[in-house]
Parts: C-alpha cells; sequence; structure tokens
C-alpha cells in the first residue's frame, strides 16, 4: 500500500506542475511595454466593437498612495449580449465579468498580458448549458486573440 502511495505522489509531482491543461490564469508574454500593449488592445477591442469599460492604473494609484509599483494596469472591457446569456446561466457569473485583462512590468523588464481562463467559470459557477459552455468557449478564443495581438510590435 505505501509503495503505491508513494508511486502516486510521484506521479503526482512529476505530471501536475506543468500541466497548463485547466490552468485558472493565461498569460502571454508582450513585445511591447505596458502603456503600448494597453494601447494596442483598446485599438483591438474597439476594432472588434467590444465595450471598453475602465482601464485601472495600479501603478498611479500607488503614487497617489505616496507608494511605489512597477507597471501594472487592468483593463476591463466585453460584450454585453454575451455576458447578460451568461448570468442568464448562472447569474454568479456576473462577478467575473465584465471580462478583465492584466499588465504587468517584472523586475527584469518583461511585460505580461494574463487574464482568467474562462473555462474556470464553468466549475466555479456550475455551467453545464451546452449553450452557454458555447459561449465560455468562444470568449476563451477571444481573450487568447485579444491577448495576442496586445503582445504584438
Amino acid at each position: 500500500m505505501k509503495k503505491w502511495l508513494i508511486l502516486g505522489l510521484l506521479a503526482l509531482i512529476f505530471t501536475g506542475c506543468e500541466n497548463k491543461k485547466g490552468a485558472f490564469l493565461e498569460t502571454v508574454e508582450s513585445q511591447n511595454d505596458v502603456p503600448a500593449s494597453v494601447n494596442k488592445l483598446l485599438g483591438v477591442l474597439e476594432q472588434k466593437k467590444l465595450i471598453h469599460f475602465a482601464t485601472i492604473d495600479h501603478a498611479k494609484n500607488a503614487k497617489e498612495a505616496g507608494m511605489r509599483l512597477k507597471p501594472e494596469t487592468v483593463v476591463v472591457f466585453g460584450n454585453p449580449k454575451a455576458g447578460t446569456q451568461l448570468m442568464e446561466c448562472n447569474p454568479s457569473i456576473g462577478l467575473d465579468l465584465p471580462l478583465r485583462m492584466l499588465f504587468t512590468t517584472d523586475y527584469e523588464g518583461k511585460t505580461t498580458i494574463t487574464y482568467t481562463n474562462p473555462e474556470y467559470w464553468t466549475l466555479k459557477h456550475n455551467i453545464k448549458d451546452k449553450k452557454c459552455l458555447g459561449i465560455i468557449k468562444k470568449i476563451h478564443i477571444t481573450l487568447q486573440t485579444l491577448a495576442e495581438e496586445a503582445a504584438k510590435k
């Protein structure tokens, strides 16, 4: 019995750590700094007729509080038609809508774009309806595309 337990733990350690499938957050490395990446995203949102609700500059807010923070900005956006359909499946999904992307720069100067994998919502909000699952899949593809576009030079 101990042998199987040890083998199981080793298998979990070696296979579970690098598995991207089912990750709650997805990150894309940007070829631009935070302001340029944010501006690229805003342009793509306009092209795709998505609504830009807000841009939150955490570094600016930190500075106003007398603190320092590396560049960190959240862009809030969405499509009310798709969001409303999801909230009809389960109103609690409104906690995760509208969509958000986080733009950050680390101490080495690398800029990344991070967003929540919408497939996580299926677990978090117990979404099983096929129509809503289809919408979530489309949103996932859209977020991937938006992040890739914002990350390009």
